[in-house]
């Protein structure tokens, strides 16, 4: 395209033009120009911009884009707001209208409901060592004895569900998946790792949820409830009498604890030994309540 042309196309002067194209041919751009009736300005085939220069954590960060909590936890909050001006910048004017409008009327919120989440002062060190690919020594506390370990262990990636850190590691049992949140120290090691071949995280994480929930309702109760008992456990009530229904339930002690909120509203038939927890727990509140 001739000067002129471009002087139209963008509604601005010639000099302004020839201002332009010395400026970003400085900058790097390959343009060059041809004299002459058939002349004009030209890119250099093939060239592509690099969306106004992102460096490597605004390209990172960019990725974290609809989760801006995380980029900050990650550290990569000042590199997301770098890379959104940058992008926007990049954007024909009616894709940033467009933006904007998504940018006011949805918003992501990762986190669930009534969740602790605490504070996960091992994360920017857990995140170097994924990047980096380097092998590192945890202290870790975990739910089952010993309730405290010491291991080496070799982190291919990091996952971020219901608004907690889960750290997917290779070590000396396994793959294994450790909560960020329950490292309680972390050493960097100098060694350098390979991820194994045909290794996915999203596999991984996929096969690893389904897993979970196989494990985790391995029984059922028994169990009578209120219309307000069956309302708050999800369950349709028959009537307005009492409903007799099985659930899953993950263990004795969870669901110990958990009918229990339901207080008055539920009457637990079987097993036995979840019946006798409750009868008993209900004894002791009876008599502290009585003195």
């Amino acid at each position: 395209m001739t000067a002129r042309q471009l002087a139209d196309e963008l509604e601005v002067s010639v000099r302004t033009v020839y201002r332009d194209v010395e400026a970003l041919g400085a900058a790097g751009v390959p343009l060059y120009g041809a004299a002459g009736h058939a002349g004009g300005y030209r890119l250099v085939d093939g060239y592509r911009t690099r969306l106004t220069g992102l460096t490597v954590d605004e390209a990172r960060a960019a990725f974290l884009v609809a989760l801006p909590g995380a980029a900050a936890e990650l550290g990569l909050g000042e590199a997301l707001a770098t890379a959104r001006l940058k992008l926007r910048a990049a954007l024909p004017a009616e894709l940033r209208e467009h933006i904007e409008r998504i940018q006011e009327r949805f918003l992501l919120d990762a986190p669930g409901w009534y969740g602790d989440v605490g504070q996960v002062p091992h994360l920017a060190v857990v995140a170097a060592a994924v990047w980096a690919r380097r092998a590192v020594v945890l202290r870790y506390r975990r739910w089952r004895a010993p309730e405290e370990i010491e291991r080496r262990v070799e982190p291919y990636g990091l996952v971020l569900k219901a608004g907690r850190w889960y750290l997917v590691a290779g070590g000396p049992t396994g793959i294994r998946t450790y909560r960020v949140d329950q490292i309680l120290e972390i050493r960097s090691l100098a060694e350098e790792f390979g991820i194994p071949d045909g290794f996915d995280l999203a596999g991984y994480w996929n096969v690893y949820l389904a897993d979970f929930r196989a494990r985790l309702h391995t029984a059922d109760a028994l169990v009578r409830l209120t219309p307000e008992g069956a309302r708050r456990l999800g369950v349709t009530p028959m009537g307005d009498g009492w409903t007799e229904v099985r659930v899953p339930i993950e263990s004795i002690d969870h669901a110990h604890r958990a009918f229990l909120r339901l207080g008055a509203d539920v009457e637990v038939l079987a097993p036995a030994e979840l019946r006798s927890r409750i009868a008993e727990t209900a004894r002791t509140l009876a008599a502290r309540y009585e003195a």
